[in-house]
């Protein structure tokens, strides 16, 4: 893919977020691997998801220098330098302060699979990251980070907000809005009363097969960039 595809994907990727509700003002951020493997392209900082469009996509290098692009960079970079460098297979980074998961995981309870969305995360229980609850601002941080994280596709950063990972930009976004409706959830039921059933560990499993295979998730993509397309009411890169 060219730079200017993949700024237009990140562009596409962070205003599918704004539209779900990812968005705090002007924080949280999206990345894609640069194709030639000279770091990651993310927005710049400043803009609020839904006013991102190509030309407010920087390619940040591995050590935080801006190789392309204009503006200035979110100070986490880390956070998506050194999950990528970690993980080979990861193709995007999503990090927002979704308000659920930030409330969810204030209360240190397990997430349960008590819907559709929850198994997509667990077995096992999600990741979290409790070493500081402070942004992720040095390259120990984000590899700390990427440690907790592990071989996983999301993790909780307890008192901050979450991060999610895919194989591609689909994957990874779908993911963050997939965590925030299992975490909002489960604390509505939680509302009315402590849990009483969630699906097994085996039931679980079997329902993130049936209900999230890479086709479903693409679908699921589809469906939020036509949704970005009927606001913007102008073509949108796919």
């Amino acid at each position: 893919m060219s730079a200017e595809g993949v700024r237009s994907l990140v562009a596409l990727a962070s205003q599918v977020l704004g539209l779900e509700d990812h968005g705090d003002l002007v924080w949280g951020h999206v990345s894609v691997r640069d194709p030639s493997g000279r770091g990651v392209w993310m927005k710049a900082a400043g803009w609020a998801f839904e006013e991102v469009d190509a030309d407010r996509v920087l390619l940040v290098g591995w050590e935080g220098e801006v190789l392309e692009g204009s503006g200035r960079r979110h100070a986490e970079y880390p956070i998506h330098t050194e999950v990528m460098r970690a993980r080979p297979d990861v193709q995007c980074v999503v990090h927002t302060h979704a308000p659920a998961a930030v409330a969810f995981a204030s209360l240190g309870e397990p997430l349960r699979p008590i819907s559709h969305e929850g198994t997509f995360f667990v077995p096992p229980d999600i990741a979290r990251f409790t070493l500081t609850g402070d942004l992720i601002l040095t390259r120990e941080l984000g590899e700390a980070l990427a440690q907790t994280l592990g071989d996983r596709n999301a993790a909780l950063l307890v008192h901050h907000g979450i991060v999610t990972v895919g194989p591609d930009v689909p994957t990874a976004v779908v993911g963050a809005i997939l965590l925030e409706r299992a975490c909002r959830k489960q604390l509505m039921a939680m509302a009315a009363g402590p849990l009483r059933t969630w699906s097994s560990d085996e039931e679980a499993l079997r329902k993130r097969e049936h209900c999230y295979p890479p086709e479903l998730i693409r679908q699921a993509w589809e469906y939020l960039v036509r949704r970005v397309q009927a606001r913007s009411q102008t073509p949108v890169p796919a």
